[in-house]
């Protein structure tokens, strides 16, 4: 069974600092890129940041640039995202992404296996 496992989601205040985890089973971990997405109140699910399954280069939405860090650990088939400088603007769902496509994508439409998510709260 396939499964992707959220975690580290929380309420922070503006300008702190959290730090997502996703554990993923039931696949060959290190034969996927992982990306996050997010998805705010009545919006569409935005991307995040994405990294491809060798780890090499990662990439980010320009919102999140220069604050948000994705990374990865093959032998512990887990995905992180180090989020800091946080504000209420990044206040989401966040949601961890699978996909085995031989080029990495951005598109959530494009990725076929999820998380439940994990919900990420910036007071002001």
């Amino acid at each position: 069974q396939v499964q992707l496992v959220e975690s580290g989601g929380g309420l922070v205040q503006a300008g702190g600092s959290l730090r997502l985890s996703c554990a993923a089973s039931g696949l060959t971990f290190s034969n996927y890129h992982m990306a996050w997405f997010r998805q705010g109140s009545g919006e569409e699910r935005e991307f995040v940041a994405a990294i491809p399954w060798s780890g090499g280069n990662t990439y980010y939405a320009d919102s999140v640039k220069g604050r948000f860090t994705i990374s990865r650990d093959n032998a512990k088939n887990t995905v992180y995202l180090q989020m800091n400088s946080l504000k209420p603007e990044d206040t989401a769902v966040y949601y961890c992404a699978a996909d085995d496509s031989i080029k990495l994508v951005t598109t959530y439409r494009l990725y076929d296996i999820w998380g439940q998510g994990t919900q990420v709260t910036v007071s002001s």
